[in-house]
Parts: C-alpha cells; sequence; structure tokens
C-alpha cells in the first residue's frame, strides 16, 4: 500500500492494533551515552514504545563512527545521532553514499568547548588567549572532536576561524569518540575538545578541564541530534517509523519539562544507559552550569529537548547544518546535493507522526 494511502495508527481499531503488537518486529535502535540520548531512555522508561505498539530495544554505541555504519548497513534500524552524519551519509562523504533521513529533531544544544587545566595555568582564558598562547609558544595544539562531519566538528573549526587559528595550520582536529575525551585529556594527548554532555562536567568535576564556551552560545538553538534512519526503513516501515517518531516526540516533552530534569538525570545515571554520577548529569540539565575554576552560571537552555519547535526537523535547521557543514569546511557546496536539506530533514514525516500524539503525557518518571 502506497505511504499517502496507509490509515494512521490512531484510527486503527483496537483488534488491529492488538494484531500488530502480536506480529511487531523489534525495532533496534541505538545511541552513544551522552545527556541528550535522553528521550530515547525515557520513552522506554516510561513505557511510551510500547504505548504506541512498539517493541524497541535500546543499543548502546561505542561512537558515532559505529552507528553511522551499523545504521547504513542495516545493523541499527534507527539512531540517535548527530544531525551533520545524516547529510554526510547520504552525499557519501567518509562512508558509501546511503539515503538517510529524519523525521525528529531530538534536541538543540548540549555541547561545549573545553580546554585543558594546563592551557588554563599558562594563562588561557577565551579565544583570544588560545591563539596568543598559539603565537607565543609555536606549539600546534591537539583538539579532540568526536565525528568529523559533526556540529562539535563544525562548532570548533569556526570557533577556532573566530580567533584567526586555523584548523590545520595551528591546530590539530582528530577524532576521539565521545567516551575517550576525558581519559585522553587527562593523560595529555588532548589539549581539548568539543563535545556534548557530561563528558565536559566530568572534565571539570576531576579537575583536568574547563569550559570556554557553550555550543548555545556560539550558535543558538542549533540542531544536535536526530533521529537517523535509513530511507529504506522509513519506506518500509512506514507506521512504525511514525510511532516511534509520536513516542519519542512524547518523551522529548517529558525530559524538557524542569521538574523533571532530575529524576532524568537519575535514570541516565545506571550504567546500562550512560553511566555517569547523576549529580554532574545535573549539570547541564539542571540549569545551573559549572564552566569550571570558579565559574558558575545559569544556563536553562543547555539542553534543549521540546521547546522553541525544538523537534520539527524543518527548513531553518536543515538550512544551519548544511551551511555549517560548507562555512567550516567540512564540506563543499560541490559535495552536497542541492536537495540534500529537503531529502534529509522531512518536516512532512514529522507533522504525520505528530498527528498521531496520544494525549496525558505522563506525569511522573518510573
Amino acid at each position: 500500500m502506497a505511504a499517502a494511502n496507509r490509515p494512521p495508527i490512531a484510527t486503527t481499531s483496537p483488534t488491529l492494533l492488538e494484531k500488530r503488537r502480536r506480529n511487531r518486529q523489534t525495532i533496534r535502535l541505538g545511541f552513544v551515552a551522552l545527556t541528550d540520548c535522553a528521550p530515547l531512555v525515557m520513552a522506554k522508561e516510561l513505557g511510551l514504545f510500547a504505548k504506541y505498539g512498539l517493541k524497541v530495544e535500546l543499543v548502546r554505541e561505542v561512537g558515532w563512527a559505529t552507528v553511522r555504519d551499523h545504521v547504513l548497513y542495516g545493523e541499527l534500524d534507527a539512531a540517535h545521532a548527530p544531525a551533520g552524519m545524516m547529510v554526510a551519509a547520504t552525499n557519501g562523504l567518509g562512508s558509501c553514499p546511503v539515503e538517510c533521513l529524519t523525521g525528529l529533531t531530538l534536541n538543540l544544544h548540549g555541547n561545549a568547548i573545553t580546554l585543558s587545566q594546563k592551557l588554563w595555568r599558562s594563562g588561557v582564558r577565551d579565544g583570544a588567549g588560545l591563539r596568543d598562547y598559539v603565537r607565543s609558544s609555536r606549539r600546534r595544539l591537539t583538539l579532540g572532536v568526536v565525528f568529523k562531519w559533526s556540529s562539535h566538528s563544525a562548532l570548533m573549526r569556526l570557533w577556532l576561524k573566530q580567533h584567526d587559528l586555523e584548523p590545520e595550520r595551528d591546530v590539530e582536529l582528530v577524532v576521539v569518540p565521545p567516551s575517550q575525551t576525558l581519559v585522553n585529556l587527562k593523560a595529555g594527548h588532548l589539549d581539548g575538545f568539543c563535545v556534548g554532555e557530561p563528558w565536559n562536567s566530568l572534565a571539570v568535576a576531576a579537575n583536568a578541564g574547563w569550559v570556554v564556551a557553550r555550543s548555545a552560545e556560539l550558535a543558538p538553538l542549533h540542531p544536535e541530534k536526530v533521529l537517523m534512519v535509513r530511507k529504506t526503513f522509513a519506506d518500509r516501515s512506514h507506521d512504525e517509523h511514525l510511532a516511534l517518531i509520536a513516542a519519542l516526540l512524547e518523551a522529548a516533552e517529558f525530559c524538557d519539562l524542569p521538574e523533571h530534569r532530575a529524576s532524568v538525570a537519575e535514570i541516565l545515571a545506571r550504567p546500562e544507559y550512560v553511566g555517569a554520577p547523576s549529580g554532574v548529569l545535573r549539570a547541564s540539565m539542571c540549569g545551573t552550569f559549572d564552566y569550571g575554576n570558579g565559574r558558575v552560571e545559569q544556563c536553562p537552555g543547555f539542553n534543549i529537548f521540546a521547546r522553541d519547535n525544538a523537534n520539527e526537523p524543518d527548513a531553518a535547521k536543515a538550512r544551519w547544518v548544511v551551511d555549517s557543514l560548507v562555512e567550516s569546511g567540512l564540506a563543499t557546496a560541490e559535495q552536497l546535493a542541492p536537495d540534500s536539506a529537503a531529502r534529509c530533514f522531512r518536516a512532512d514525516i514529522f507533522a504525520e507522526a505528530r498527528a498521531l500524539r496520544k494525549p496525558n503525557l505522563v506525569p511522573s518518571a518510573a
């Protein structure tokens, strides 16, 4: 049956819904241990996948290259992924070209640039100070990013350029999985990194690093993670894809409410999810952020999961992702198909899934 002619799940009779539940296939949904995997975790913990007639297995992955490969080769049906990864995969940057798309943006913001305490002790306090340090020491810094075609990489490159530092000339940028950023900073292999939480806060807690900039400061309301799927999955499993988006949308709304943030942090702290201390997770989740070295500020928008139209993969978000890849030098306009934004960011799928959204948001965490 053509996608346009399929009946929405909301109008399916109870008998058919029960039949679908009996015959459903498990959806393998990948994630990386970061604070912004919260909607996936809470959709499971709150029973929202089951509410929308789905059987979902959460699969924890080491890093983004693994997530990309497992999505492209069908080992994962869907994944929590950097928005730029989806555009890169569709255009064959760093991998074979596989058409991917998203019908849901999972969050805005959530990243930060952290520098080592060694640089702080050398007098670096900001980007201008970092430039002066590089010029005077004639030392080429090594900074980590978690995936080449991601907001982390683009924001790091753009931030360096704002301070007259060239990534290839003055700084070596290396790809490091999120969970390996802190250990490499402690060992002196990295002078800093751009990563999502809680790894910046963990560096501050360990007195190994300090935060020089949050991504919300560098690019206000930028799209961060998306629900990435192959187009073949979206076409073949249309109803299940829509139900998955609806469940995650409800979970994102739950995660965004201030009164739920502390309980979400407690659940994320479990070893099967993020496995970081809940106190560290609360640093970015509960509105007060510790930059390190005595700087503590109110930052209620460090992670945005639903408000400010966070979840719709609209044209503005698509433009930001594509433009950031080009402006940062991670891709050329010629490498990206002219319709990349429209093909990858599917507000039409989001609208169809949102129509399935059932009332009665779950009032509290399990």
